[in-house]
């Protein structure tokens, strides 16, 4: 994994824990396996114990760590760092995608809940007037009594949002073609297809992974049959959605966005976003920072004592699955 990534994923007694269990194996991570040192790791290795930087587990990795019984990533995808080949060995693969989920959740349901106060057009509007706002006659709308929120995506996450949003007055539908009626009964969600939803409600959240399948997924006509005043939250990924059509449509000021995601990843210093009254742009801060990283490193910590222990893993990634996951 990253430099001093470990440091922020295993704190006090997690920590002592990992340090105990390794032993005199303990140091800084591999960043790479083409070293000797990362030779000789590799061929004591039992449980590789990974996070965001790690290189990618291939067949020749494979190779010089025979004794390897499990891959635990102390993040969400494992898409970018475990090959094909580990699948193929056997060898069970782990993630913390379950313990991500809770931040980016959290973040939308208050987005959400926000975006219905229209909190971020009224803090725009106090500042500029720095004065008071006639807030019944100019801003009747607001609030989230009985409010429409479209879920666009069944995922973990979006089960997560759906489970958050519970004790709120709002319906809540959902898009996801895996989704069936019984599904979203067991939800307490309504099934809608996709032009329905965007047609429909208030707040539209993104929570579909990012496939070949689903680049693009949000065109031009999803964005005009939005509600006037309607706003779209994206905690996906950017490439869901057709950015210069999200673009044309924000310009015009007839419906908001949280845009947490954009694509490319790192939105163009030119772009109309950065400036837009009614565009909420963060860094890609709804996942697991600062303290939540923890959560992470407990979860995959929590793995790697199953793993040593010959007990099945808790969180295990289906190889079968993962053309359909972020």
């Amino acid at each position: 994994m990253a430099p001093g990534l470990a440091g922020r994923l295993f704190q006090g007694e997690r920590a002592d824990r990992l340090r105990a269990l390794a032993g005199d194996d303990w140091g800084p991570p591999l960043t790479e396996f083409a070293s000797a040192e990362a030779a000789e790791r590799l061929a004591g290795a039992v449980v590789l114990l990974t996070g965001w930087g790690s290189p990618l587990i291939d067949a020749d990795v494979l190779a010089r760590a025979p004794r390897l019984r499990a891959v635990v990533h102390a993040a969400g995808t494992v898409k970018h760092h475990v090959g094909p080949a580990v699948f193929a060995r056997g060898v069970p693969v782990s993630s913390a995608v379950e313990a991500n989920a809770v931040p980016v959740a959290e973040y939308t349901v208050a987005m959400i809940l926000l975006a219905g106060k229209a909190v971020p057009a009224l803090v725009r509007e106090y500042r500029a007037r720095r004065g008071p706002i006639d807030l019944i006659g100019e801003y009747p709308g607001i609030g989230n009594h009985g409010r429409t929120v479209g879920l666009v995506g069944a995922s973990r996450i979006g089960r997560r949002v759906v489970e958050l949003l519970r004790p709120f007055d709002l319906e809540v539908l959902v898009s996801d073609p895996y989704l069936d009626e019984a599904g979203a009964a067991a939800l307490g969600v309504r099934k809608a297809g996709l032009d329905e939803l965007f047609a429909a409600c208030d707040i539209v959240s993104l929570h579909a992974p990012a496939t070949e399948a689903t680049r693009g997924m949000v065109t031009a006509r999803h964005l005009a049959s939005m509600r006037d005043g309607a706003t779209l939250i994206n905690t996906a990924r950017g490439s869901l959605v057709d950015q210069d059509a999200l673009v044309a449509e924000l310009v015009t000021g007839r419906v908001s966005a949280v845009l947490d995601v954009t694509e490319p990843e790192i939105t163009p210093p030119d772009s109309p976003l950065w400036d837009l009254p009614n565009v909420v742009l963060t860094p890609h801060i709804a996942g697991s920072l600062g303290n939540e990283l923890v959560r992470m490193g407990s979860q995959a910590l929590d793995e790697v004592f199953r793993a040593l222990a010959g007990e099945p893993l808790r969180h295990p990634v289906d190889p079968a699955s993962l053309p359909l996951m972020a």
